[in-house]
């Protein structure tokens, strides 16, 4: 393995998170090896024989399970991933297909109040206070955050699918 991989590989195992091209030029190399490099890596990791991956999320890469590494992991590890509830799902839903939004206009489209989920999604990061709306009372406004693609393997919102084919009933028609 190249230097360059090698410390591109270790970077990215440190950083725990989606580290964006930006972050890895202080290697000191152009953007264009550092791609050359990071697709290089990619290749190498895909077929799994080293039981991990690199995913392209959030604006940057980072290292996660290999698909087939998955079982051990769970066997050992037997992690519970965090759970959020429907309305949870839905808020979020809504929310990031017509952010920014307004908790009124939430409320409207869902025909429930959503402030308690509007709070947990806040403390977990996943959605945050983008702005206020030009109306009376100027209500704030909410969007998804990066941790929100993180979360959902999404390198940016452009990935979502089309309103046809992914989110609750509710946001059809």
């Amino acid at each position: 393995m190249s230097n360059l991989k090698a410390e591109v590989l270790a970077v990215l195992f440190a950083a725990g998170r989606p580290v964006a091209l930006r972050e890895l030029k202080a290697l000191g190399h152009p953007e264009e090896t550092l791609l050359r490099t990071l697709q290089a890596l990619e290749a190498e990791l895909k077929e799994g024989s080293l039981g991990v991956a690199l995913e392209r999320v959030a604006g940057g890469w980072r290292l996660v399970v290999h698909e087939g590494a998955l079982e051990a992991v769970e066997r050992v590890l037997k992690p519970s991933p965090p759970r959020l509830s429907k309305a949870a799902l839905e808020v979020l839903a809504l929310i990031a297909y017509h952010q920014p939004i307004a908790r009124a206009e939430l409320e409207a489209m869902r025909g429930k109040s959503v402030e308690g989920t509007l709070e947990s999604l806040l403390e977990r990061g996943l959605i945050r206070v983008v702005g206020e709306k030009e109306a009376p009372g100027r209500p704030k406004l909410y969007g998804t955050t990066k941790r929100f693609l993180e979360v959902f393997g999404l390198e940016s919102l452009k990935d979502l699918p089309p309103l046809e084919d992914g989110p609750p009933l509710l946001l059809r028609g």
